[in-house]
C-alpha cells in the first residue's frame, strides 16, 4: 500500500471549496482542515505507488483554488 500526504495551501476563502473537490477524488481517503502555513492536508492511499502519484498530478493539483501543494510520501523500510 502506498501513502501520501499533501499539504495544500489555497488561495484565500477557497478552503472549503477545495475540500469538496477532494472528497470526490477515489484515493483521498481523509482531509483535514489545518490552521498555519498550509490550509488543508489529504490522506491519499493506493495499492501502487504510480496509482498515488497519478491522482497527485492530475486530480488534486489542477483543482481550481489551489495555490500550491507540498507532497510526503510515506515508505516501508
Amino acid at each position: 500500500m502506498a501513502t501520501g500526504f499533501v499539504l495544500i495551501t489555497t488561495k484565500p476563502g477557497k478552503e472549503h471549496d477545495v475540500r469538496n473537490c477532494l472528497d470526490k477524488i477515489e484515493h483521498v481517503t481523509n482531509r483535514w482542515m489545518l490552521f498555519g502555513e498550509y490550509d488543508l492536508i489529504a490522506k491519499v492511499e493506493s495499492e501502487e505507488e504510480y496509482t498515488l502519484t497519478k491522482v497527485i498530478v492530475e486530480d488534486i493539483r489542477p483543482i481550481e483554488g489551489i495555490l500550491d501543494t507540498k507532497t510526503l510520501l510515506g515508505a516501508e523500510i
